[in-house]
C-alpha cells in the first residue's frame, strides 16, 4: 500500500497526519507512561480536540514538518516524526520522534525513520545540520541516532525531570558533511 506517502523507505512511509489518525489509539500513546516516558508531551493532557489543534497548527508549515510514521505493509500509523523548527538562515533543524505502537519497538523503525528524514533534510531541503536531544536513559533513541551517523556533541546535566529526579539530556548532531561522507 502506498497511501500518499511523502517519503518512503523499504518498510516505512511518511505522510501527513490524517484526521482518522487522531483517535483513541493515538491518544492512548500520548497517555501511556511507557510510551511517553521520554517525551515532553507527557506533561500535557491530550484531549482529541487538543491533538487536532496541534496537528492543524503544524499543517502546511514550512518551518515545522510533522509526519505520520506508517508501516507500509499495512499503512498502520505507528508514530510521528517532526523536522523543526527549521532555521533557514543557518540551515539547521531539530528532529524529534516517537514510536507509539509498541508492537514496532525494537525493530529498527526509529533508525529507518531517522535515516529517511535526514535524506529529506539534506537532499531536498539542503540543510547543513540536524540535531536531536534525548534523555540519557533513552538508550534506544540514542542508539538509533548514532546508527544514522549522529555524533554525541554534549550533555546537559540534570536538564529534565523524570519521576521527580533530574536526568541529563544527551545532545546529538549530524552535519551535511557527515551525511554525505556516509553516503559514499
Amino acid at each position: 500500500m502506498d497511501n500518499n506517502y511523502f517519503l518512503t523507505s523499504p518498510r516505512i512511509g511518511l505522510r501527513e497526519i490524517l484526521p482518522s489518525d487522531l483517535g483513541p489509539r493515538y491518544q492512548g500513546w500520548l497517555h501511556d507512561p511507557e510510551v511517553n516516558r521520554f517525551l515532553e508531551t507527557r506533561y500535557h493532557p491530550w484531549s482529541l480536540q487538543a491533538m487536532n489543534r496541534f496537528v492543524e497548527r503544524l499543517d502546511g508549515q514550512l518551518d515545522e514538518q510533522l509526519f505520520a510514521i506508517c508501516w507500509r505493509e499495512t499503512d498502520l500509523h505507528i508514530g510521528n516524526i517532526k523536522l523543526g523548527p527549521i532555521n533557514w538562515q543557518h540551515r539547521r533543524a531539530d528532529i524529534s520522534l516517537f514510536i507509539g505502537d509498541k508492537e514496532h519497538w525494537g525493530k529498527g523503525v526509529a533508525t529507518e525513520t531517522i535515516a529517511l528524514i535526514c535524506e529529506h533534510a539534506f537532499i531536498t531541503l539542503n540543510l547543513n545540520r540536524v540535531q536531536a536531544g534525548a534523555y540519557c536513559e533513552n538508550h534506544a533513541s540514542i542508539k538509533a541516532f548514532e546508527k544514522c551517523g549522529f555524533l554525541l556533541e554534549g550533555r546537559r546535566s540534570q536538564y529534565v525531570q523524570v519521576a521527580g529526579k533530574g536526568m541529563d539530556l544527551v545532545l546529538l548532531g549530524l552535519t551535511a558533511d557527515g551525511f554525505w561522507e556516509r553516503c559514499r
